[in-house]
């Protein structure tokens, strides 16, 4: 079996077992390390309230270096106070012991219910236990990926490879979040692996540009977590000369980095909570791209449009209205709006369309909604998902 998971990449192994954080005794705890050491970049959730994981891991990056990274699910550690600071640092410690490692080469994340202590005995319990199984198998692979898991339904996973220069490189991730995501940053808890000899600076722009073109325009219910992280390892052993400035072969890097995170964004907009389909809100001839970010994500999170592309109902009016209401500036005369490629609303005037044509566009898996704003030269895109009446069973019963 060919492995596509976050162990292709040379020189990685990892793990994912239970240690009984989670009441349901699926997976909760996994690691992925690189022992002869990787350049490491991250980006972090904007929110004010971070976990303690979050403040620990943002630290430990600092030095562009690591060994491994350890992430717990069913707990965030967030609103957890000093003890839940002395958990997180207790989690690096735990695991630098076992893998030969300085804690402050440790990266960690948490994800699940906040304002629990973590249980710190189970989790130091399942750090011993992963760290004697870390394999490069895809099984290996495959066991992390679902331990990050929460509310999601299936694992989240990516696989590339890119020709830089006579070498080939391999980039694997994955990713895990079905709900409490809105684009400001990672909107997720993502894991990703290279092969690749790069630069610490160079690897921190491909990933902050990787991130904020494809995770960061998705939004589920636009909501930001608290523990939001992507972080990437790049273990260097490809053999590709090392990429240290922003040449050709650096965006051929990029490209497939995106590319990649991309791929993971859209898996989560079909696994997000309740969700039946997803759609892409491109926002054209904006009067800035703040404008451009701005109407997009009106649309993208507008409960009327989520329901209606849920009910395969082509209600291009609540199209229209959400970008009215939400601030931007736009031309009412030169207002349109297509879905797939059936124009629906022109130059501020509803136009004839095939009601049933456009009604199975949207009912399809994925679709695009385009508006031109008339109103200037810029642009933007996001992701959504359609609201169904699942999403409020799932987060209702959810802490109970």
């Amino acid at each position: 079996m060919k492995n596509t998971t976050v162990t292709s990449p040379k020189g990685f192994l990892a793990a994912g077992v239970s240690c009984g954080i989670k009441i349901s005794g699926k997976k909760d705890l996994g690691i992925i390390c690189c022992p002869t050491g990787a350049t490491a970049a991250a980006v972090f959730t904007t929110n004010k309230i971070v976990s303690a994981a979050v403040t620990t891991c943002k630290q430990n990056t600092k030095s562009g270096y690591a060994e491994a990274v350890v992430v717990n699910s069913g707990n965030a550690n967030t609103c957890t106070g000093k003890l839940g600071l002395k958990n997180a640092q207790t989690m690096c410690q735990t695991a630098a012991e076992l893998i030969d490692a300085d804690s402050k080469n440790i990266l960690i994340a948490s994800t699940g219910i906040i304002g629990h202590q973590l249980p710190i005995d189970k989790v130091n319990n399942g750090i011993i236990l992963a760290a004697a199984n870390l394999s490069a198998g895809p099984k290996a692979g495959d066991d992390f990926a679902h331990a990050i898991m929460t509310t999601d339904t299936k694992c989240k996973q990516a696989h590339k490879s890119v020709a830089i220069g006579k070498t080939n490189i391999t980039i694997a991730s994955t990713t895990k979040g079905a709900g409490m995501i809105g684009p400001n940053m990672a909107t997720t808890l993502c894991f990703i692996t290279t092969d690749a000899a790069i630069s610490k600076n160079l690897l921190q722009k491909a990933l902050s540009n990787a991130i904020g073109n494809s995770l960061n325009k998705l939004t589920v219910d636009g909501h930001q977590s608290t523990n939001d992280t992507a972080i990437i390892l790049a273990s260097g052993l490809a053999g590709n000369k090392k990429i240290s400035k922003a040449d050709s072969q650096y965006k051929k890097f990029s490209t497939a980095l995106k590319d990649l995170t991309t791929d993971l964004a859209k898996q989560m907009a079909l696994d997000a909570e309740g969700a039946t389909r997803m759609f892409t809100v491109q926002i054209n001839n904006a009067a800035s791209q703040d404008d451009a970010v701005k109407a997009a994500r009106a649309v993208a999170d507008y409960d009327l449009v989520k329901c209606a592309i849920h009910g395969g109902d082509p209600n291009w009016g609540r199209i229209i209205c959400a970008v009215g209401s939400c601030g931007v500036k736009l031309n009412p005369n030169k207002l349109t709006c297509t879905i797939g490629k059936v124009t629906v609303f022109k130059n501020g005037q509803p136009v004839k369309f095939d009601l049933k044509k456009v009604s199975k566009i949207i009912s399809q898996k994925e679709h695009t909604i385009t508006v031109n704003l008339g109103a200037g030269k810029f642009s933007d895109f996001c992701f959504g998902c359609d609201l169904s009446k699942d999403y409020v069973t799932i987060n209702a019963d959810y802490h109970t």
